[in-house]
């Protein structure tokens, strides 16, 4: 631009300068930031205790692996989840909890959108390639594709979604513990710690998301997704997941014990049981109640559940890594 044009339009570069904070806070609630966080960290457990097991050494080494992991976990499923946006746009629009995200909004075109998702996916994707292995790589591109192409779709036809949607939601787990296992080939992705966090985070999936279906239940029927709460009007369908998933958890959660000793002893084992029954009883709460108030604490349960087992479990699998 001329520096005429310029002091004639003065008023063009402040809007323009305005725009661009929105832009850029539209650009990050595209990656859904709660969702890429989780989903950063379970792969960076993945990768810390893959790497304590096979006592992988040199500080350069793990530098290069946990910011690679963390961004290109971070970018591919940010990117996954702009497309997910991009998708169910018109969708979002009939819905209160999420027409003012930023397509139905307004405040960028669902062209832009699709594109600065399959960019940040495609650099997440190098990224991982370049700093951890080609199999880490297939294994986000793999969860994307699984997110966006299957369970996407799923969302309007069947209420079998969310058992669907918890596989690329436990995916990214295997891609630390595939970088680093022993194994040769595709073999990898059958590595012990990776296929224990990734049934851990499956069955954490099904209590965290059926808790918000049932808060959400009206908002979903109105947006066309077939949720089981939306279609459970008595909540004993829910009910019984609830409770069923929120028990499963605690064998979930123990396994650690007997598949890799070496990291987990007693504080992992008295996590797993008092995290688990603290889940099972607001379950057990919400099946006595059937309400709003009660789903919304299963919720926040779940939310305190995960975190903090895995904070216990990493830190109890460092200590004996030193001992």
């Amino acid at each position: 631009m001329s520096s005429a044009a310029q002091t004639t339009h003065p008023e063009s570069a402040d809007h323009s300068a305005d725009a661009r904070p929105s832009t850029l806070s539209a650009c990050v609630e595209l990656t859904k930031p709660g969702i890429t966080r989780l989903v950063t960290i379970t792969a960076l457990v993945g990768l810390l205790l893959s790497g304590l097991h096979h006592n992988l050494t040199g500080l350069t080494t793990w530098i290069t692996l946990i910011i690679g992991c963390a961004i290109g976990t971070a970018l591919s499923s940010g990117g996954a989840n702009a497309l997910n946006m991009w998708y169910e746009s018109d969708l979002d629009a009939r819905m209160d909890r999420t027409k003012s995200r930023p397509i139905p909004s307004t405040r960028l075109t669902p062209r832009f959108v699709l594109l600065y998702g399959l960019a940040i996916s495609a650099l997440g994707a190098i990224i991982l390639a370049l700093t951890l292995s080609l199999l880490s790589a297939i294994v986000a591109i793999v969860t994307a594709a699984l997110y966006v192409v299957i369970y996407t779709p799923l969302k309007t036809r069947t209420i079998t979604n969310t058992l669907v949607g918890a596989v690329p939601g436990a995916l990214p787990t295997l891609i630390g513990t595939c970088a680093l296992s022993e194994a040769t080939g595709f073999a990898k992705l059958a590595d012990p710690i990776g296929l224990m966090l990734f049934t851990l985070m499956f069955v954490w999936q099904l209590p965290h998301f059926f808790a918000i279906a049932w808060m959400c239940r009206h908002d979903y029927e109105r947006g066309g997704f077939r949720m089981l709460p939306a279609i459970d009007a008595t909540g004993n369908h829910t009910a019984s997941i609830l409770i069923f998933t929120s028990l499963l958890l605690i064998p979930v959660t123990l396994a650690p014990l007997w598949i890799v000793p070496d990291l987990a002893g007693l504080p992992t084992a008295i996590a797993a049981v008092l995290l688990g029954l603290l889940m099972v009883v607001l379950s057990i709460k919400f099946a006595t109640t059937r309400t709003e108030r009660a789903a919304r604490i299963v919720f926040f349960g779940s939310i305190i559940h995960l975190p903090l087992y895995m904070l216990v479990f990493v830190a109890d699998a460092l200590l004996r890594s030193l001992l």
